[in-house]
């Protein structure tokens, strides 16, 4: 590949790149931009050319695009955020400045802090709209990289892992908001909660398993092979709200974080026993892409939703 020539470079072309790939789509791309599909089509061929790599591969529903464009496209989209920052407002004022938010994160998080939230919007009168989606994934670089939230909040130890690696280098950021402790959760009067469960007792029970992803292990269940244990999961749900219903209507046991059992809306039908084995506490982190580290909007929602985890913390007792 032959070095670009950034002084005859025309950037425009890296907003058409940066569309198709968020797109994966030339038909999607051209009415985002408000142009036709011809002229989405030569700019790519112009970018192509100016790069010296191919960057497309056309599909039945759409494009792929090459390895060369996913290493490229990060690096891109932070260079269109400087430049979109350079130009844009520095400051905030929620009560006159409208903003829309795209949060990623889980039922029983969404619950614990966004009624917080809810409350400093409405109390100042911001002009603010939030639009929650559902967290699928324990790792949610890739909807953030894609733009496709604005941050994900949840427990995402890889994640924050890789991004603590990358130092400097890595194009997301993190902030840790609070943390909790496993704990089993099982219906009032279960034969189990009238004594202290023992890991026998705990593999012996049926299992409910909250699971993002839809797969059929968890971190217990790492925890259980390398104790030489395992465990029957007889239900697998991706909401914290269904497994606090089943669970207080069933012998079924399930584990979650402490903080969340009142998130559940059952916890006046559920105990809470401590864990016969030892689990990592759960640290719950919002994660952002670099293009929106400076943007004022966006550093204020930030600033609600740590404001929103200290309210939670000092809320619950110490554990």
């Amino acid at each position: 590949m032959s070095a670009v020539n950034f002084l005859t470079l025309d950037l425009n072309l890296l907003r058409v790149f940066d569309a198709v790939m968020a797109e994966r789509s030339i038909t999607r791309a051209a009415e985002r931009l408000a142009l036709t599909q011809p002229a989405v089509s030569n700019a790519l061929k112009r970018f192509r050319d100016s790069v010296g790599e191919d960057l497309l591969t056309r599909e039945a529903h759409g494009v792929r695009p090459t390895p060369y464009a996913e290493r490229l496209w990060p690096q891109v989209r932070v260079a269109l955020g400087a430049l979109r920052g350079a130009f844009e407002r520095k400051d905030f004022n929620p009560q006159t400045d409208a903003a829309n938010f795209r949060i990623a994160t889980a039922d029983a998080t969404a619950a614990t802090l966004l009624p917080s939230v809810i409350a400093d919007i409405e109390m100042h009168q911001a002009q603010v709209n939030l639009r929650v989606v559902p967290l699928t994934t324990r790792d949610p670089r890739g909807l953030l990289e894609r733009d496709e939230v604005d941050v994900a909040v949840g427990y995402f130890p890889e994640a924050v892992a890789a991004l603590m690696a990358q130092g400097a280098e890595a194009t997301l950021r993190h902030r840790r908001l609070h943390q909790s402790e496993y704990v089993c959760v099982m219906r009032r009067g279960h034969p189990l909660s009238k004594q202290p469960l023992t890991l026998d007792a705990f593999c012996d029970a049926h299992h409910l398993l909250v699971s993002f992803s839809g797969r059929p292990h968890g971190f217990v269940d790492q925890a259980l092979i390398a104790l030489g244990r395992s465990r029957r999961i007889v239900l697998t749900v991706n909401q914290f709200f269904t497994a606090g219903r089943v669970v207080s209507q069933s012998d079924l046991l399930t584990v979650l974080p402490a903080s969340f059992v009142e998130a559940t809306g059952y916890q006046a039908s559920v105990v809470e026993r401590p864990l016969p084995l030892r689990l990592a506490r759960i640290h719950v982190e919002a994660l952002w892409h670099l293009r929106h580290d400076d943007d004022p909007a966006h550093q204020w929602l930030r600033a609600r939703l740590v404001a929103a985890a200290e309210q939670l913390t000092n809320r619950r007792p110490a554990s």
